[in-house]
């Protein structure tokens, strides 16, 4: 179990056999665009560890943002992951980017986009639709998310990436329309494209575990709105992701990535209360549907997560016992009305 950020981060950029032996034939330099939020560290080292892994040192791994986080910057640098700062929302600094064969999209808007729901859209929309010019003639994956379904019942065993789409609120809206924007640039242009939907990646620091962690050590109410959840380790997130390069098309490859389990918001709570020698505390009561995300194309393609709900929940437990990080970044994972 991790008790150490450095450990922590170690594992999160760790590629796995499969990933080293496709880098090794990627052909040419790889960017991750919107490296500063809470993925793209992890993404952009495991990119450049597999290349590394691959004796692919020749091939770049460049890492954009606006780099608000200085420290975060000089760990990549420290890495050979070569930082790059730019503002994607400007048209003209996209265009400035460097050249790239394979593009990993991480940049989006959520948090705050139910009173400013103009800067979701351009965000969301407006600019994948920069980038997917400038980088037509590459192979992109591009980060979505469930919230593009309707919420369902545990039932169902949740949305295949074959269902109808039925995002609530302006968040999965414009969700979605990132979608249809990177698809317009794979038809219009040829541009092969992987579209990942995802919930909820956990690690120590944040995520749904943590969500429910911080509360229930704090003596806070764990809201039951949303009864039950799918979660996946990060590591492994950052690795499908990557490994999602090599099924880019121009008919868009559609995946959705989580665990298999379909978990219980109200055990995962009993569990961490268990660990952590507090009884938590509930308000609310479990609906009848949940945002949920059915995996099995993901874990035939690519495997089972190489941990299980289990273990996270043990390395949360853990994590907090030790006093470690916690990132004041709330998932809102219990919200029904899609507003964020």
């Amino acid at each position: 179990m991790f008790v150490d950020e450095k450990e922590l981060e170690r594992e999160l950029g760790r590629p796995g056999a499969e990933l080293v032996a496709e880098a090794a034939a990627w052909s040419g330099d790889v960017i991750v665009l919107g490296a500063g939020g809470k993925i793209g560290s992890g993404v952009a080292t495991m990119a450049r560890r597999a290349l590394d892994e691959a004796g692919r040192g020749d091939l770049r791994v460049m890492a954009v943002s606006r780099w608000g986080d200085a420290d975060a910057r000089a760990r990549l640098d420290a890495v050979g992951v070569e930082t790059v700062m730019a503002d994607l929302s400007d048209p003209a600094a996209v265009d400035g980017l460097p050249d790239a064969s394979e593009v990993i999209f991480l940049v989006g808007a959520k948090f705050g986009t139910s009173t400013k729901s103009d800067e979701a859209w351009m965000t969301n929309t407006v600019l994948p639709a920069y980038v997917a010019r400038r980088y037509a003639r590459s192979r992109i994956t591009a980060l979505s998310t469930g919230n593009v379904y309707p919420l369902t019942s545990p039932m169902t065993g949740g949305p295949l990436e074959t269902d109808e789409t039925g995002p609530v609120g302006e968040y999965a809206i414009t969700c979605r329309g990132r979608e249809q924007v990177f698809t317009h640039g794979a038809r219009t242009r040829g541009t092969r494209v992987a579209l990942i939907r995802l919930n909820y990646a956990c690690e120590p620091r944040y995520g749904v575990v943590a969500d429910i962690a911080r509360r229930v050590a704090g003596g806070e109410p764990v809201d039951l709105s949303i009864g039950v959840v799918n979660v996946v380790w990060q590591r492994y997130t950052n690795e499908v992701i990557l490994r999602s390069l090599g099924h880019a098309d121009t008919l868009p490859f559609v995946l959705n990535l989580t665990g298999p389990e379909t978990a219980s918001v109200r055990t995962i709570a009993r569990q961490l209360g268990e660990k952590l020698g507090v009884e938590p505390v509930f308000v609310g009561a479990e609906g009848e549907t949940s945002l949920l995300n059915n995996a099995s194309k993901c874990h035939t393609l690519f495997g089972y997560p190489d941990r299980s709900l289990g273990q996270l929940i043990d390395m949360q437990a853990t994590w907090m016992s030790a006093g470690g990080t916690l990132w004041n970044k709330p998932t809102k994972f219990e919200r029904r009305d899609g507003k964020f």
